[in-house]
């Protein structure tokens, strides 16, 4: 019998289940770990709370769970209720799928002014992560500016623009929505680094900007490239640069119906973030690209006004001691997914974070090959009832996927008119919605 411990219950983490007990069926048993007493990761406190269709997969993740030799293991911090050499010593593999939770520093003066904050931070606010459902971002400014040019820039952008009659649906956390009811932002900029045709937003999410009841996209026209050169893009891309040209040709009749506008600023470094204690703006340097698409400094600078900023540039795994580290890569070193004998990673703890939800899938088959070439039929380890044993020794108080449930449906009963669910933001109250 193969024991397989996974840390991490997102994405990536039940896509290497799924893997697992598709190639050894009943021969396995897996534990998926998690510090949370919830389940899912990344599509309960990543995705936007107006993407439901995204989260959906989540009903994938729970068939999985479903099994009887899969696990879910919440409520069970790593390092400190166990230690991976502890979990080395239980399972024949530990699998790291903890993702990229961490923001990626900016590394300009400045960022640490008040108000200004990571996209992990911000959207694990409005998504209701416990780590951030106090962070209180002062809404009462006139204008925010949004660093970055991917999809999480754009849901950030969308969300703080948005009606309130518009969130009808989502899942947003009470505390973001009534914050954001009373919110006076009226100009959104985001800034990108490079131009148009290195964006990496796709076109779904580009297209939902130019839906918006109260707020209209802005593109300069003059940001451009010719449009022939956009034949030399890949379909997807190409897409998304013709919003981005329609963005551009919005007449301006048009948008004096609209009070709120989403700028985009591109070929646009920011160089710091300026204000004394509180943020009044960024100081940005106009960019120029060469031949290969890297952007360097004009020397050109200006400042954009803002009383929010809201950094989207990537995110880095968490370190764990003892774990080899990649630190200019935010992942955990490692080969084709091996770490250590018995240690492996995948997803963004792997790769770095890039990707889809769905690239994780092959991801967690691939570290799956890997595992059974290196453990054959087993070591004939304790696993499940080892980890058990453990756990009443130290009075552990996990959270079953049963638990979960219970949990679920009593975030079901507590949801607002149109509403799927209003999460529980607090670690204790979701324990104590379980019930005895």
């Amino acid at each position: 019998m193969r024991q397989i411990a996974i840390i991490g219950s997102g994405p990536a983490g039940y896509y290497t289940a799924e893997a697992a007990q598709k190639q050894w069926g009943d021969d396995v048993r897996v534990d998926i770990f998690d510090m949370l007493p919830v389940p899912y990761g990344l599509i309960r406190t990543g995705v936007a709370p107006d993407h439901q269709s995204i989260k959906g997969v989540s009903r994938r993740y729970e068939s999985t769970n479903s099994l009887d030799n899969v696990r879910f293991v919440g409520n069970v911090m790593i390092g400190e209720d166990i230690t991976i050499p502890e979990l080395m010593s239980l399972y024949d593999a530990v699998v790291l799928a903890t993702g990229a939770p961490n923001d990626k520093p900016a590394g300009i003066p400045g960022e640490g002014l008040d108000n200004v904050f990571g996209s992990a931070a911000f959207v694990g606010w409005y998504n209701g992560h416990p780590q951030f459902a106090k962070l209180g971002p002062d809404l009462s400014g006139r204008r925010a500016v949004v660093i970055g040019n991917g999809n999480v820039a754009l849901d950030v952008a969308r969300i703080l623009t948005k009606t309130p009659g518009e969130f009808t649906g989502s899942d947003i956390v009470a505390h973001a929505l009534h914050a954001l009811e009373k919110s006076r932002i009226e100009h959104v900029t985001i800034l990108g680094r490079r131009g148009p045709h290195q964006i990496a937003m796709t076109p779904k999410e580009l297209g939902e900007l130019a839906h918006l009841e109260r707020a209209c996209p802005r593109v300069d026209p003059a940001d451009l490239p010719d449009e022939q050169e956009d034949l030399f893009l890949e379909p997807g891309q190409r897409k998304s640069v013709g919003h981005l040209r329609s963005f551009a040709a919005i007449p301006e009749a048009f948008r004096s119906d609209k009070p709120v506008e989403i700028e985009f600023d591109f070929f646009a470094s920011p160089r710091a973030v300026l204000g004394d204690g509180q943020v009044t703006g960024v100081e940005v340097e106009r960019t120029a690209l060469d031949a290969d698409g890297r952007a360097s400094g004009t020397g050109e600078t200006y400042v954009v006004p803002c009383d929010l900023v809201v950094t989207c540039i990537g995110y880095k795994s968490s370190p764990i001691p003892g774990v080899p580290f990649e630190e200019s890569a935010g992942r955990f070193a490692n080969d084709e997914g091996r770490i250590l004998p018995g240690l492996y990673c995948v997803g963004w703890a792997r790769r770095g974070p890039s990707g889809t939800i769905g690239t994780n899938r092959p991801d967690g088959y691939s570290v799956v090959e890997t595992i059974a070439a290196d453990i054959g039929v087993g070591t004939g380890k304790l696993g499940r009832p080892g980890f058990d044993k453990l756990a009443e020794e130290r009075k552990l108080d996990v959270v079953t996927f049963r638990d979960w449930k219970k949990i679920e449906a009593e975030e079901e009963k507590r949801a607002r008119d149109g509403a799927p669910r209003e999460k529980f933001v607090d670690v204790a109250e979701m324990i104590k919605a379980r019930g005895d």
